[in-house]
């Protein structure tokens, strides 16, 4: 294997670990911070990228440049609303039921995804990214390569610190992690606890639309990555420790490193090593790499 191969390979396995975050992130507030089980976080990494695709496409034909930029806010809102939805009408009083939590939002994913497919059909849909984000960058060592994916890089990085700011230097940061460590207390203190909740809801849900609408970018999303998605983040927040934002990087960039390097190596056999990583660090640290031991 030659240096650039190999470095090819593991830039491949960064832009996919920045995507992997990127969704991952959202399950980790919803489930790390709130203590949600929400099992239809793919579904809104869907709804986000099918919606954006529907509001993007008219745009797209009639070659507006902002059309991708369009579809992302709209992926986003509607995830976000969806997502406000489930914890209003269903997930609210279910707090500390996580069986329950996770056999209800099973079923919502499940009317979600044939709720998709009846109006999107099973056919492929791609975004197509916008000029300034499109082509081809020149990258030391690899050579030319796609600029998109380099862009997902970055707004990968632009979200774990703006999460990293909002949690640690913010009031509602405070008020977030004090509800995960006391919920009485901190109603006590005058804090609307469900408010709180509701919000940290949204921005998770939104956050996984904003992964759909990415992810439908760099590869045409089809039916069926609901699932694909669910599971990635569960093992990245897992491995990273819940709740925490640096552990969840250090987790997508494990998965997403083992996933293309085991592409690479012996890819009938590649999807292995995400579970080894994840069994090596459940044996070695049950709380995860940065959790917190309960």
């Amino acid at each position: 294997m030659t240096l650039q191969l190999t470095l090819t390979i593991l830039l491949n396995g960064l832009t996919l670990a920045a995507l992997y975050f990127i969704v991952a992130s959202g399950f980790s507030l919803i489930f790390g911070l709130m203590r949600t089980v929400n099992m239809a976080h793919g579904s809104l990494y869907m709804v986000g990228a099918y919606v954006g695709y529907a509001v993007f496409e008219p745009l797209y034909d009639q070659d507006v440049w902002y059309a991708w930029y369009v579809g992302l806010v709209a992926g986003m809102a509607i995830a976000a609303v969806l997502g406000v939805a489930m914890q209003k009408t269903v997930l609210g009083w279910m707090q500390g039921q996580e069986l329950r939590q996770a056999l209800v939002t099973i079923g919502i994913s499940i009317i979600v995804a044939d709720q998709l497919l009846a109006n999107f059909g099973a056919t492929s849909r791609q975004f197509f990214a916008p000029d300034a984000i499109f082509g081809a960058s020149f990258v030391p060592g690899v050579g030319r390569y796609p600029t998109f994916r380099l862009f997902q890089i970055g707004v990968a990085i632009a979200v774990g610190i703006g999460l990293w700011l909002l949690l640690n230097r913010t009031k509602v940061g405070l008020m977030i992690r004090a509800g995960v460590d006391d919920r009485d207390i901190l109603s006590a203190c005058g804090v609307n606890v469900p408010l709180v909740n509701i919000v940290v809801f949204a921005l998770g849900a939104a956050l996984a639309g904003l992964g759909g609408v990415i992810g439908a970018t760099a590869q045409p999303l089809a039916q069926g990555v609901d699932g694909r998605f669910l599971l990635i983040s569960l093992v990245v927040v897992i491995v990273g420790g819940m709740g925490s934002i640096t552990g969840t990087a250090i987790g997508a960039i494990l998965v997403g490193l083992a996933e293309q390097v085991g592409q690479a190596l012996f890819p009938t056999y590649s999807v292995i090593l995400t579970f080894v990583i994840m069994v090596v660090v459940l044996a070695l640290r049950p709380q995860g790499i940065m959790g917190r031991a309960r």
